[in-house]
């Protein structure tokens, strides 16, 4: 089954994808729920992210490439992980499918994607063991997380680097019958193929995660754990991002340049 949420008559809505039309559920996919009897095409709808999350949870330097990838470009002190840690981002900063990403007006240097696998939780966890993490994922959806490497470097946190306005698109939509330990990750820029990996070759799986997590934090239902990246690449204004998992779809953005303040002020 595959879960969308999308602008519907002035409101966003949960839905259900089957083939090219999508009908319209009442209630949420984490709780109670009926279909509506309203059913909207597929094609020319708004998609927003599928699902907003109390905690947004990430994982990083979780493949092994990536962390030779950053230590090539100066960060000496990234090692192999040696335990599951997460981090977290800002929910403000979640786009859908087809949504813009906009580079602000300030930021220099590399602008990057790193296609992700998403685990999207449907059932509440603390002190979980492995079994129950497992039960625990309502589905799967894909992340871009985009990354302003210059801001990374020089700011003390993630704040703007990672969690700048746009700078998460996720979906399109949830899917609930797949194994993405056996899938692969494609990233395209502009429909060349920039990146391809195995999703599954992490340092950790998402169960590892939720079981260390779940020790200190509680997993609530529609939160999100982003899974890390084997690749990163270097995108631009004009261009667009398309990151593929298998079994999954497609998650398509295109990159804007940030207007500058004076420039709207002369405007106005």
């Amino acid at each position: 089954m595959r879960w969308c949420r999308i602008e519907h008559e002035g409101a966003k809505r949960h839905g259900i994808v089957s083939d090219d039309v999508i009908e319209i559920v009442e209630g949420s996919p984490f709780g109670v729920y009926r279909l509506s009897g309203q059913v909207v095409p597929v094609e020319g709808v708004v998609l927003a992210p599928p699902v907003i999350p109390a905690s947004f949870l990430c994982v990083g330097m979780n493949y092994t490439s990536h962390i030779k990838h950053a230590q090539l470009h100066g960060m000496s002190s990234v090692e192999i992980p040696t335990r599951p840690e997460v981090g977290y981002r800002a929910s403000s900063a979640l786009i859908g499918h087809g949504q813009p990403i906009v580079k602000p007006a300030d930021c220099e240097g590399r602008f990057e994607t790193e296609g992700e696998l998403v685990a999207v939780i449907g059932r509440g966890l603390r002190r979980c063991t492995r079994d129950e993490a497992i039960e625990s994922v309502f589905g799967w959806t894909i992340g871009n997380d985009v990354s302003a490497r210059n801001w990374q470097h020089s700011d003390r946190s993630f704040w703007r680097a990672k969690n700048s306005d746009t700078f998460k698109p996720m979906g399109p939509w949830i899917t609930t019958d797949v194994d993405p330990m056996h899938s692969r990750t494609e990233v395209r820029v502009n429909g060349e193929v920039r990146a391809e990996f195995s999703t599954g070759a992490m340092i950790f799986d998402p169960y590892d995660y939720l079981v260390e997590l779940s020790k200190y934090v509680t997993v609530s239902p529609g939160d999100v754990l982003w899974m890390g990246t084997d690749a990163m690449v270097a995108m631009a204004p004009g261009d667009t991002v398309d990151i593929s998992i298998s079994g999954i779809g497609t998650l398509s953005n295109p990159i804007e340049s940030e207007v500058p303040p004076t420039a709207v002020r002369k405007e106005q």
